[in-house]
């Protein structure tokens, strides 16, 4: 399958791509996640011999920014005053629910990356997989688990 010009790959995909990041790593730092994200695939882009899942792809790239800008806020000095955001949906439809988003972000990355890659990047079990570096069955697995803990630890308001 012939690959689209890079812009309208983007054009296409970047509101997807953008939720998943603000979703991963909070509305503060998604801009920047989703920037690096673009950056890494413009550069990478040339080299790509697959154009049969290029969501999948631009999706796996933003999962492993997100785990890197987590990696890299584990060295950073905690702020002494928290910012209170007012938070909502991508779309601005419906209130974002803080302490479930708080609940997700706690899961164990595997889990975290599944139940976000599942859920805001909708990708199927074979694209979580490939975006995780893992079989189809762990990828499911890791999106039962965390659905599971969710379920016991988060509890609605």
């Amino acid at each position: 399958m012939p690959r689209p010009p890079f812009q309208l790959l983007l054009d296409e995909h970047a509101g997807d791509v953008l939720r998943f990041c603000v979703a991963s790593v909070g509305a503060v730092d998604g801009d920047d996640v989703f920037q690096e994200t673009v950056v890494a695939a413009l550069r990478a882009y040339p080299k790509l011999r697959h154009a049969d899942n290029l969501k999948g792809w631009l999706l796996t790239i933003a999962h492993n920014k997100a785990l890197d800008h987590h990696r890299a806020r584990a060295r950073r000095p905690v702020p002494a005053e928290e910012i209170e955001l007012q938070a909502g949906s991508a779309n601005g439809a419906e209130p974002r629910d803080d302490a479930l988003w708080d609940a997700v972000h706690d899961l164990p990355p595997k889990m975290r990356g599944a139940v976000l890659l599942r859920f805001v990047g909708d990708l199927s079990h074979r694209e979580i997989a490939i975006a995780l570096g893992s079989s189809e069955d762990a990828a499911r697995r890791s999106l039962s688990d965390g659905l599971a803990k969710l379920r016991q630890d988060w509890t609605p308001a």
